[in-house]
């Protein structure tokens, strides 16, 4: 009779768990086919999330939440301008310098890099033609304006995908102020929705998480300060033009895997060889960034980041291998964060593990105890 009774119960909970279930998987299948539209929400919740504690900050000073987001929002627009401000005249006058000396970077390539190339190394390059050059440039920038007014004809087709784009970058800074200001009452909002019977280990897990993210973030910062630092003072040592902007930007862009990287080294070698002064900046410049990927790579990063989100320096190595493996640029760029999640979650796993009747070995001794 007591097993009759309890039937129901147990078909009744099967069936909510079912309903429920698929209810889940329609709502991610509907967030899949909204995906192309939740560019700007996805992008605001990631830059609400690190300055949510800055907001926080300004309020416990008696600052509005709603000041205090928009004086967050204007201080990262600030920041976002000043390295465009960095950026941009420093590629406009490199530029400029390559066009008015091409002629004598031919020369320096004739005369002086091809006999050194052969001499130490065997290698035989094919002299350039200054003549050939400056053709070749022109052709290219009849080439260039061919695109762009391509490019402006293709608009009447595909403008969808302009109207896209800004409609990303008007929305962002909107959508993360009203982010920054209700994120308290969206997160109660969020911990309502949680199941009853597992709300008091989810808000646990949770304030790990965000504990452990938190620590990523500040080391994070240390790798590019210090890298920054280090760039600045590496190329300015070795005599180079323009060492603090391009050391700057070397070491703030160095979140973005390769492509900061690529981007400092691309900038130093070009001012490295509108210098003339020899092959000793270009050797400088392979040094300074040789040495300071091998810094990143293996002392700051599972130091500074690694150590403060519990990773251990060669977990960090294998992590960054091991997500630019499976997914590639973007597996780089959020290995350390994801592998700190999941950090949180091996441990819980491990614990209940530690605690289970099959680590102890009740389950086996119990059977050993069942009468024949």
């Amino acid at each position: 009779m007591d097993r009759m009774e309890i039937r129901p119960d147990n078909h009744a909970d099967r069936l909510q768990t079912l309903l429920w279930s698929a209810c889940g998987l329609a709502l991610l299948w509907l967030l899949y086919l909204l995906s192309p539209i939740l560019t700007p929400f996805l992008l605001a919740g990631i830059f609400a999330y690190i300055c949510a504690p800055l907001v926080d900050r300004l309020a416990r000073h008696r600052i509005p939440r709603t000041a205090g987001a928009l004086l967050v929002i204007l201080l990262l627009a600030t920041l976002l301008m000043l390295l465009g401000l960095i950026l941009l005249p420093l590629i406009r006058e490199e530029g400029q310098q390559m066009m008015d000396r091409l002629p004598a970077l031919v020369a320096l390539w004739n005369e002086r890099a091809m006999p050194w190339l052969q001499q130490h190394f065997g290698i035989q390059p094919h002299a350039m033609d200054a003549a050939a050059m400056k053709r070749l440039l022109s052709e290219n920038r009849d080439s260039v304006q061919n695109i762009l007014h391509s490019l402006l004809q293709s608009l009447k087709i595909g403008g969808m995908a302009m109207i896209g784009m800004f409609t990303t970058l008007i929305l962002l800074p909107i959508v993360m102020f009203y982010l920054l200001v209700d994120w308290h009452h969206l997160l109660e909002r969020l911990d309502g929705f949680v199941p009853r019977p597992w709300h008091a280990q989810t808000r646990r897990i949770a304030r790990e998480i965000d504990a452990v993210l938190g620590e990523f973030l500040h080391g994070q910062m240390s790798v590019m300060l210090s890298l920054a630092v280090y760039y600045s003072l590496g190329l300015w040592l070795a005599g180079v033009n323009f060492a603090l902007p391009v050391g700057v930007l070397t070491g703030l862009l160095i979140f973005v895997p390769y492509a900061g990287f690529a981007l400092g080294l691309g900038l130093a070698i070009l001012v490295a060889l509108l210098q003339f002064e020899g092959i000793g900046p270009l050797i400088g410049v392979a040094i300074v960034y040789s040495l300071g990927q091998v810094l990143e790579s293996f002392v700051l990063t599972p130091w500074l980041v690694g150590q403060r989100i519990g990773l251990h320096p060669l977990a960090v190595i294998f992590a960054l291998l091991a997500f630019g493996q499976i997914f590639g640029f973007f597996g780089i760029l959020l290995a350390l964060p994801a592998s700190a999640v999941l950090l949180v979650g091996l441990r819980h796993v491990s614990a209940s593990y530690l605690d289970s009747r099959l680590y102890r070995g009740e389950a086996e001794s119990e059977d050993k105890e069942l009468p024949p």
